[in-house]
């Protein structure tokens, strides 16, 4: 099945190309509610998209509304940053707004692909949505001087993950961003 540019953003406003469910490589991979209804249990999928139509509920005029605060206030490590998202694409507009999150969805493969010991996928989404882009990339340019300072190989992916970890939660750190929350 294929995707449009369009499908990465959930009707919640969590941006998929960021989320660890979507970057996985498992068979449970997740590919959006935008694709397929198989997240009709959502409340909030069947008001925006199968109810009224929209891609969003920044499309919605009642937005932020009670199911959506409801939801929030259930999942708040979760539609937190959906929020933000919302209220991002109000103010910038949806084309303007994706993107920036194409940029970001890019980094995170970048990452991933270059610095993932195997257990770094939560970390680098979390990044890439937290952090700006251009922080990211200084923290890229930062890790591959020292992996080449210190003769690391491409294939010794734990030594980069290492490297390029401990260059991120300084930055965390310093911007006095909790990692956790």
């Amino acid at each position: 099945m294929s995707q449009t540019k369009n499908d990465l953003i959930g009707a919640c406003g969590i941006y998929c190309g960021l989320c660890t469910r979507y970057q996985s490589r498992a068979k449970s991979r997740c590919i959006g509610c935008k694709v397929t209804e198989m997240h009709s249990w959502c409340s909030i999928w069947n008001c925006c998209v199968k109810k009224y139509g929209f891609g969003t509920c920044a499309d919605c005029s009642e937005y932020p509304c009670e199911r959506y605060e409801r939801r929030l206030a259930k999942y708040p490590e979760d539609l937190k940053t959906a929020q933000e998202n919302l209220d991002e694409i109000k103010k910038l507009g949806f084309d303007n707004w994706l993107k920036g999150q194409r940029e970001r969805r890019l980094l995170v493969e970048n990452l991933l692909d270059n610095y993932n010991d195997g257990r770094s996928m939560s970390f680098y989404c979390k990044v890439c949505t937290v952090l700006p882009v251009e922080v990211i990339n200084n923290a890229i340019e930062e890790a591959r001087g020292k992996i080449m300072s210190n003769k690391i190989s491409d294939s010794d992916m734990k030594s980069r993950a290492k490297i390029l970890k401990a260059i991120i939660q300084k930055l965390f750190l310093n911007l006095g961003i909790d990692l956790k929350g």
